[in-house]
């Protein structure tokens, strides 16, 4: 079964952290809709910490932070779906994700738990099912209670322009 694969792909579920039938993901919160990434990509999750704003980044690029002595740039994914802003709280987080090779920050209102589904409780994306592009979706898990958005990261920052202003920005930052 494949039904987490980008169209042409045939490594769909393989690339989402499967262990024979089950999903390892991390689920967090933005606005009322709850998201999940796949483990492997997601490094630490760290309170919210001063972000230095970098002149000319996209506006969803937050700025760049301090990580143990390492610059990493750190993106609002609020603003990167075109969400309502709002202001951080005790619960915000920066998950520090490797897309693609790069390290990154991405701000997410709360993360929710470390959450393992079985694969066959995802069902590829039905059309308009967000408010956010469904490139970026890998599917739809159903819970008993709820549905959860699994992201596909790659696809969301992985672009290869997107790639390069985010490594200039850290550049930026360092100068």
């Amino acid at each position: 079964m494949d039904a987490l694969a980008a169209p042409g792909s045939h490594e769909g579920t393989k690339q989402l952290g499967v262990v024979g039938e089950i999903l390892q993901l991390v689920t967090f919160t933005l606005g009322n809709e709850e998201y999940a990434v796949d483990i492997l990509k997601v490094q630490e999750i760290n309170r919210m910490k001063e972000i230095t704003r970098v002149p000319n980044s996209p506006p969803y690029v937050e700025g760049v932070i301090n990580l143990r002595g390492k610059v990493i740039p750190v993106v609002s994914l609020r603003k990167k779906f075109g969400l309502p802003e709002r202001e951080n709280d005790e619960q915000s987080r920066i998950m520090i994700m490797d897309i693609q090779g790069i390290t990154m920050g991405l701000v997410v209102d709360s993360v929710s738990e470390v959450l393992r589904i079985p694969a066959s409780t995802v069902e590829p994306t039905p059309p308009m099912a967000s408010n956010i592009s469904s490139e970026f979706i890998r599917g739809i898990a159903k819970m008993e209670d709820r549905l959860i958005i699994l992201l596909d990261m790659d696809r969301l920052i992985g672009k290869s322009e997107e790639n390069a202003m985010i490594e200039t920005v850290a550049k930026k930052a360092i100068a």
